[in-house]
């Protein structure tokens, strides 16, 4: 009975006390949500990551697309025309092909027609030196004007190597390269140029001694055959 009474009592005193929550520790399930963290932590630095190399790329695109801020075309275009206008202004036997066959012909025959007077001989030489002397000063303002571009191609070349060299992007590299060969087909073609006014000077100087040959070879025939009167001062008064 009075084992009952306690057991009845301690019940009851049991039920009038609040309930205490008692804590469970799962491990396995732990881990799970530790690694499901790590997870997302790792695809948030990807993602990170990802867009850091996206900035660049576009960092470095905008560089490439950077343009150049020197252009030396002008200049060049400029040279090439100073020195093509030397060449259009030379006087003498000109440059264009078919002038110059009918200049040729007529100053510089291969032999002289009986119908051709002593003094028109002696025009033509005169003009044949003329010719010389013309080709000869060409050709002296041409190499007069290639002294003077060497101080600016020197000048340009600098500039364009300074430029190339700190190029920030594929663009400016190009554009630096194409002008340092644009330089480069410039400096050709004065070459070029100055290579055909010696070329010219040096031709219509042989022709005026083949043509003074023939001169004289004409003037004895007639001399000897007591055709035309024979004058030495025209012939000396040019020389030939």
């Amino acid at each position: 009975m009075k084992t009952r009474l306690a057991l009845s009592l301690a019940i009851a005193l049991g039920l009038s006390q609040p309930a205490v929550a008692i804590t469970v520790f799962d491990p396995s399930n732990f881990a799970q949500n530790l690694l499901t963290a790590i997870r997302t932590l790792e695809q948030i630095n990807n993602q990170i990551r990802q867009l850091q190399n996206e900035a660049q790329m576009l960092s470095n695109d905008a560089k490439n697309l950077s343009g150049l801020d020197y252009n030396a075309s002008a200049q060049l275009r400029s040279t090439l025309a100073t020195t093509a206008r030397l060449i259009q202004q030379a006087q003498g036997v000109a440059y264009e092909v078919s002038q110059a066959d009918a200049t040729f012909a007529r100053l510089y025959p291969q032999a002289y027609a009986g119908s051709v007077s002593g003094n028109q001989m002696a025009v033509d030489a005169r003009e044949r030196w003329n010719n010389s002397l013309q080709a000869l000063r060409t050709t002296l303002q041409m190499q007069a004007q290639a002294a003077q571009n060497f101080a600016a191609d020197e000048s340009m070349l600098t500039e364009l190597v300074a430029q190339s060299q700190g190029a920030v992007g594929h663009l400016q590299a190009t554009q630096a390269t194409n002008q340092l060969l644009a330089l480069q087909a410039r400096q050709a073609i004065q070459a070029q140029q100055l290579q055909v006014t010696q070329g010219r000077a040096e031709a219509v100087e042989q022709a005026r001694n083949v043509a003074a040959e023939e001169r004289a070879r004409e003037v004895r025939r007639r001399f000897d055959s007591g055709s035309t009167r024979y004058t030495p001062q025209s012939v000396n008064f040019f020389g030939r």
